[in-house]
């Protein structure tokens, strides 16, 4: 089968096969590149494997197309920029694996050793860039069938395939869901289901760092929910996130069930992939940086689909049954949010400001709901609006997405509610820009007023003037921030210095 137009169009085919001629070695096309053209998935990342040395290829290819090739020595790899695209050569090569290390045995090898160690049949098809056979498809396991079929299947055996490199376990749930589509869902043969069963705990040789990674890709694809569903039915979930995989099934006292959180909480991932794409497209979401500078939002946000899969894992450990009353979970986004660093640092996410903003989501994702209970007063969507910062935007959507419910009833009272909180966030924040707010009175300025050294009483006088500004007591200036405050001094037997 010969594959030219459209795919191989751009001039670097021509350039490696040119190339490879002259150096005496053959070159392919290899990968997802190839799948991805049969998919119609754009792709720019083009890897090049070569019978011989890819470094000495990368090389030769910079060399006459003036290109910056960056070596990787101990790896064996070289890439260069093109015209846009980002190609990868590597020589061909076949591996052997110890059963209790990562760390293969390499040694040069051909095209198809290089195929045969490859993950799945569908990413181990290739383009030959060879004069004779130029577009030529090899694939010698069927790629392109399984492809057609929406088959996820290694090359060999899953059990030698996984005892290989553990990750492909994740990896192979990765690619079912990031390439499903309303049109058509990959899914993992059976036979590959049970070896990840059977070879779950053999996760623990891997990095958390590789792990992550992967995680990171599920988490922004359109439906990560068919992810963690199988992720939990191979038994690979509890292996790194216990506390997602604990939200699953029900308990039940006096006939009285709770919901099952599990599944809610995979419904709430999807909801907010769908409202965060949506925004996006409308062009709603923004970006702060550290200085509060904003951007537009143009790709979904790892981190708030992290908030979302974390958002109800406080709720196993805070679940109590009152009789007459049934189940209730109170303060279990409290308990959830002291989670979430333990949760971080143990999986090697970043303990830095992106942490904090899942901390931060998962502490308030209840409060715009909760405001509705009686009446939604300025003071408490002030508190909220200071709460949330910049985030107050992302917050909404996950509250939104949180609004799961088999009651029809209920999910209509909710909406109604959330749409209230939405009207008189949107009046106080034009009134009171208190997203931006700065307490007017300083540590400086109290020190200076009252002619006092450092000392709790100068973080007590601030406290009270946030509160004041907050609960609506005192406008927002500095006026009556600083009467508001001698007040305050005076009670506490301070006298302003002359």
């Amino acid at each position: 089968m010969t594959i030219t137009e459209g795919y191989l169009d751009h001039p670097v085919f021509r350039l490696v096969g040119d190339t490879a001629r002259e150096l005496g070695v053959r070159a392919f096309v290899i990968g997802g590149y190839v799948r991805d053209c049969f998919l119609g998935r754009p792709n720019k990342d083009i890897d090049i494997v070569v019978e011989g040395s890819g470094i000495a290829l990368a090389e030769a290819v910079a060399a006459k197309c003036h290109a910056k090739v960056s070596v990787f020595r101990n790896f064996g790899t070289a890439m260069l920029k093109y015209h846009g695209i980002e190609v990868e050569f590597v020589g061909a090569r076949k591996e052997s694996y110890n059963r209790d290390s990562r760390k293969p045995i390499v040694e040069d090898g051909t095209l198809e050793e290089d195929q045969l160690r490859r993950d799945f049949t569908i990413n181990a098809m290739a383009f030959s860039l060879q004069e004779g056979d130029f577009g030529a498809l090899i694939d010698p396991f069927g790629g392109i069938r399984d492809l057609a079929a929406g088959i996820i299947r290694t090359p060999l055996e899953p059990e030698q395939t996984y005892s290989d490199d553990p990750l492909r376990m994740l990896r192979a749930i990765r690619f079912a869901t990031q390439l499903s589509t309303e049109e058509q869902t990959f899914t993992i043969v059976p036979e590959s289901l049970q070896a990840m069963k059977d070879m779950a705990g053999r996760l623990q040789i891997l990095s958390r760092e590789r792990i992550v990674e992967e995680l990171n890709k599920i988490l922004v694809t359109r439906r990560p929910s068919m992810a963690f569903e199988l992720l939990e039915d191979t038994l690979l979930l509890p292996q790194f996130l216990p506390e997602v995989s604990r939200l699953k099934g029900v308990e039940t006292v006096d006939g009285k069930g709770h919901k099952e959180n599990f599944t809610h909480t995979l419904q709430v991932v999807d909801n907010v992939a769908d409202y965060e794409m949506e925004a996006i497209g409308q062009q709603r979401l923004k970006d702060y940086d550290a200085e509060g500078n904003a951007t537009l939002r143009t790709a979904p946000d790892v981190w708030l689909r992290w908030a979302a899969l974390l958002h109800d894992i406080g709720k196993p450990a805070s679940k109590r049954y009152v009789a007459g009353q049934g189940w209730t979970f109170h303060g279990h986004e409290v308990v959830g949010a002291r989670m979430v660093p333990k949760i971080f640092e143990r999986l090697r996410l970043p303990l830095n400001e992106k942490m904090k903003y899942v901390q931060k989501l998962v502490n308030l994702h209840l409060r715009p709901i909760a405001l509705v209970d009686d009446e939604v007063t300025d003071s408490a969507v002030r508190r909220l609006l200071f709460d949330a910062g910049n985030d107050i935007e992302d917050l909404m959507l996950l509250c939104n997405a949180d609004i799961t419910s088999k009651n029809p009833a209920k999910v209509a009272r909710l909406r109604h509610n959330f749409e209230q909180v939405k009207a008189k966030m949107a009046e106080v924040e034009a009134k009171d820009e208190i997203r931006n707010w700065k307490n007017p009175i300083s540590g400086d300025y109290v020190m200076e007023v009252f002619d006092i050294e450092p000392c709790n009483t100068i973080g007590q006088l601030k406290e009270m003037v946030k509160n004041a500004i907050l609960d609506g007591e005192i406008p927002y200036t500095f006026e009556a921030a600083d009467a508001y405050m001698r007040a305050r001094a005076a009670e506490l037997g301070l006298k302003p210095h002359d």
